[in-house]
């Protein structure tokens, strides 16, 4: 069987039955796009906090012979974060192209075939979204205008207008040789940094990122400091202080 075209690995991090309506948001998109598509959910989980996630992604898959998910306990969010979420889910996905996107509906689900048609016509390793709209308030753009301005600093060159936002696109050869090695919330940073390492041809599509009124970010301060100092252990890994895999 020809490997799909598309790989769509949703994040689906304590999303419950919401998983459900964003799936099928992005079912309903990709195949009126006519594309050869595999989705792989993301359901890995905290054991006694009552999350119906696993059940709800295994459920789904059950129903669609192109889904895959996985939903594996948590045991230690230090090594188990948002970073190894996302790379349980690459491992799954067997595509020509990858993308990724949070699946808690404050990314539209829309922009994966806008970014996917400029990858393709523009023939980029990498594409992006970038938020020029953001309803998640002025301190996370706050925030992320830090990240932004460091990255740019630290790292010249890099395409960092927008670090964080999904969904990205990666062709299978650009994402086999990114080696991701981040557990955090830190791979989008690694993702960029790795970009720009291997010359990746890049890109970026507008987009807006919509409000969560159903609940606050998982991002918190602790992980936000942790996001600085990651930006400065990656550079120090770049000048050769720190052991990394085929950086």
């Amino acid at each position: 069987m020809p490997s799909p075209q598309i790989s769509v690995v949703i994040l689906c991090y304590k999303a419950g039955n919401f998983a459900r309506t964003f799936y099928k948001q992005v079912v309903e998109i990709l195949n009126k796009e006519n594309l050869n598509y595999e989705i792989v959910l993301v359901g890995n989980y905290i054991e006694g906090k009552g999350d119906i996630t696993p059940e709800v992604v295994k459920e789904i898959a059950d129903t669609n012979p192109r889904t895959l998910y996985t939903a594996v306990e948590k045991k230690d969010l230090q090594t188990q974060g948002m970073g190894w979420d996302l790379r349980t889910g690459l491992n799954l996905a067997t595509g020509k192209t990858i993308a990724f996107i949070d699946g808690d509906g404050q990314m539209p689900p829309e922009d994966i075939p806008k970014l996917y048609r400029k990858l393709v016509n523009d023939n980029l390793d990498l594409c992006k979204a970038k938020r020029i709209t953001r309803g998640d308030g002025p301190y996370r753009k706050f925030i992320s205008g830090i990240f932004n301005n460091l990255m740019k600093i630290l790292f010249p060159g890099i395409l960092a207008t927008d670090i964080n936002a999904k969904p990205k696109l990666f062709t299978r050869e650009a994402y086999e040789k990114l080696h991701l090695e981040s557990n955090t919330w830190f791979i989008d940073g690694e993702i960029m940094i790795k970009a720009r390492r291997h010359s990746f041809r890049t890109g970026e599509v507008e987009t807006i990122f919509l409000e969560n009124s159903e609940r606050r970010s998982f991002i918190s301060l602790k992980a936000n400091v942790e996001f600085v100092k990651n930006i400065f252990y990656w550079r120090l890994k770049e000048f050769g202080f720190f052991p990394s895999k085929n950086l």
